[in-house]
């Protein structure tokens, strides 16, 4: 098998989570359980293969920097538990577009272009020979985020879309990448354990259990970028989209629902808050309630998601698969092509790793 190279856009508390991640686990044995991956040995693929090779920004204190020091930059929050040396990979200015809003510029520290002027991303793809961009982009950036999957296609590069934004969901995005026999994976990544994983798990016990759902939702409080980011509503449309459908989507008939980030509490830092609530009726007509309260370190929740999505996406790479992962992404994701039950989904990739599923 052979390396995975790896561009990164969007070097905060996520990509901080996910380098961190990489470099923890490069010398696990394949017998040890790591918490969070699926398989410390994915179809043939260690955690070591990952290798980053590129990585775009805006914040004007990051770039220029060695990857494996830019992840520790503020405004990044994420709690440092590996020590990464540096990567030999610089970060480089991406194109702003939509990717800051205007009340991020200052806490961003967004550079202007009377200071840099933005790379060629897709040239720089190239020169990197990726082999995947990762989407880590904040909430709403939805003409970046198109920007970004048009350059990895122009670069002949997979894509993996760890934001709210519709590209794996989209079929004429879909199509775009299948005509050029390039994987991508995506939309918006779930967590090991976190809001919509927990709710999708309660949701699915009442429905299987033949409670009678009458309303639910979820609230979430946190204290990083991403939160103050999304206190400006339009820009996170999608984000509330992509959680509802997740939760909606097991049950088989309309019910009233609230679901999305409520608001940001600074000194929670990179902690992460939700309440769930779900009102039903059982038996007799009976009322039942559930209550419940999850409280985790935000940016570390998904990373391994993305560690087991990065080499699924190189496993159909390798196999010459184009267009959207069907398997890999009901898994991973919240809104993805195809939604499913999880325990389905997992089944999927399963059979994915083994080749019993192409897509």
């Amino acid at each position: 098998m052979s390396e995975i190279r790896v561009a990164i856009v969007g070097v905060g508390n996520c990509a901080s989570a996910l380098v961190q991640g990489v470099e923890y686990y490069k010398n696990v044995t394949e017998d040890v359980k790591v918490p969070g991956l699926m398989h410390v040995n994915f179809g043939g693929y260690h955690i070591r293969d990952i290798k980053f090779v590129a990585a775009f920004d805006v914040n004007k204190q990051k770039i220029g920097k060695d990857l494996g020091e830019a992840i520790f930059v503020e405004p990044s929050l994420c709690a440092k538990f590996a020590s990464v040396p540096k990567l030999g990979v610089k970060v480089v200015p991406g194109p702003v577009l939509d990717g800051v809003a205007h009340h991020m510029r200052e806490p961003f520290k967004t550079y202007s272009e009377a200071e840099l002027k933005p790379v060629d991303v897709s040239n720089a793809l190239v020169e990197a020979e990726a082999d995947m961009l990762i989407n880590l982009l904040p909430v709403g950036s939805h003409q970046a985020t198109r920007h970004y999957a048009q350059v990895a296609i122009d670069a002949g590069c997979a894509f993996v879309n760890c934001i709210p934004e519709f590209v794996a969901s989209d079929p004429a995005w879909g199509e775009r990448f299948m005509e050029k026999d390039l994987p991508v994976a995506g939309d918006d990544i779930k967590s090991q354990l976190g809001a919509t994983i927990l709710h999708r798990s309660l949701i699915k016990l009442c429905i299987d259990r033949g409670v009678e759902v009458e309303e639910t939702y979820q609230l979430n409080l946190g204290g990083n970028t991403d939160f103050q980011n999304m206190t400006v509503e339009e820009r996170l449309k999608t984000k509330r989209i992509s959680k509802t459908e997740a939760v909606t989507s097991l049950i088989p008939y309309k019910v009233p629902t609230r679901i999305g980030p409520s608001d940001y509490v600074p000194f929670l830092g990179d902690k992460k808050i939700c309440y769930i609530f779900i009102k039903g009726w059982k038996f007799g007509n009976q009322p039942v309630t559930i209550k419940a309260k999850l409280e985790v370190e935000d940016s570390p929740n998904s990373a391994g998601v993305v560690i087991d999505v990065i080499r699924a996406v190189k496993l159909a790479l390798d196999r010459k698969i184009g267009g959207p992962l069907t398997s890999i992404s009901s898994y991973a994701f919240k809104h993805p092509p195809v939604q499913v039950a999880d325990d389905v989904a997992r089944h999927w990739v399963e059979e994915f790793i083994t080749g019993k599923r192409e897509q």
